[in-house]
């Protein structure tokens, strides 16, 4: 049995799982989609009696897609278009045809997805992800997410602004934002906020962050005390100094994080909360395609494993 893997192959997520698929005796193919379609070939077939065929070339081997019957929508690449398409709009009229026809592809799949891309795609929208927590039960900070001037000063005024931090949607490599609390200086740089809204919450006092890895059934809860760190808004930016070890969690909180990953359709999440000093447990968000290993390596929760299991269960059921 063979697992499909959407990913880099030098990511180290992806390797530290192909290494479990393949103790466990089945096999694993990694797709970097960056070599489509300069490289990789695709081509798909309807033919007479209800007869079709999915071959993509991924690194010069032909594979009929239809064979994997599990796939692990880990870390897609974009694309990346040939150099000898020049103009721009060209180039703009390739992608979107190259991008087309792998979400065809992937929709029309037959298969166990971890997790499947149309559901990925919305539970990475935190707008969405924030209304199925609180559908759920779950505690969220007081939350503003504007390009209104008025209505941020006027949280910021509410909750006095030591106690108020902002982030942004997403964070890319080459533009890191960590989550900030708002400073005296930045005060006067809200009118900025009318040309893209921005996310502001309430600053949640911890007694340590959880960063709440999900797959499938299990679910594997680590503590990471950011309050020891150099930057306890945002414990990603000293996490080399963080103390990490394994939490427990309510049967509540288990129950609703199972709700939680069943309305949004996800078979892998990595959710990050907060637990109050008081005991109470705070809700931030949920990264469908979030980091683990560096949980796993401090605290020895078996992550790759069952996720490994977890896929090649998927292809036996199919």
């Amino acid at each position: 049995m063979t697992v499909l893997i959407i990913a880099r192959e030098e990511d180290a997520h992806t390797r530290a799982v192909v290494r479990k698929i393949r103790q466990i005796g089945s096999e694993a193919v990694v797709a970097d989609l960056s070599g489509f379609p300069r490289r990789d070939r695709l081509s798909i077939s309807y033919l007479c009696c209800g007869e079709r065929r999915f071959q993509f070339t991924i690194a010069g081997r032909e594979h009929d897609l239809e064979e994997f019957g599990a796939v692990w929508w880990r870390r897609p690449q974009q694309p990346v278009i040939s150099g000898d398409i020049a103009a721009g709009a060209h180039r703009m009229f390739a992608a979107n045809e190259a991008g087309e026809a792998l979400y065809g592809l992937w929709y029309a799949l037959e298969a166990f997805w971890v997790n499947d891309p149309a559901k990925d795609h919305v539970a990475h929208r935190k707008i969405m992800q924030l209304r199925v927590a609180q559908d759920c039960g779950f505690v969220l900070p007081d939350t503003l997410i504007t390009n209104d001037t008025g209505r941020a000063r006027g949280f910021i005024d509410r909750h006095g602004y030591r106690n108020v931090v902002y982030k942004s949607f997403s964070a890319l490599e080459e533009a890191w934002r960590e989550t900030r609390v708002l400073r005296t200086d930045e005060i006067a740089l809200l009118d900025y906020v009318q040309y893209a809204p921005v996310i502001f919450q309430e600053y949640i006092e911890a007694e340590y962050d959880l960063r709440i890895t999900v797959v499938g059934d299990e679910i594997f809860p680590a503590a990471i005390y950011s309050q020891q760190t150099s930057y306890p808004v945002d414990f990603r930016m000293d996490m080399a100094n963080a103390r990490i070890c394994p939490a427990e969690l309510p049967d509540q909180i288990q129950t609703r994080l199972r709700d939680f990953m069943g309305r949004l359709g996800l078979q892998y999440g990595a959710i990050d909360m907060r637990l109050r000093p008081d005991g109470e447990y705070v809700f931030l968000e949920i990264n469908p395609a979030g980091q683990w290993l560096f949980v796993e390596e401090v605290t020895g929760q078996p992550i790759a494993e069952s996720l490994a299991r977890l896929l090649i269960a998927g292809e036996i059921r199919r």
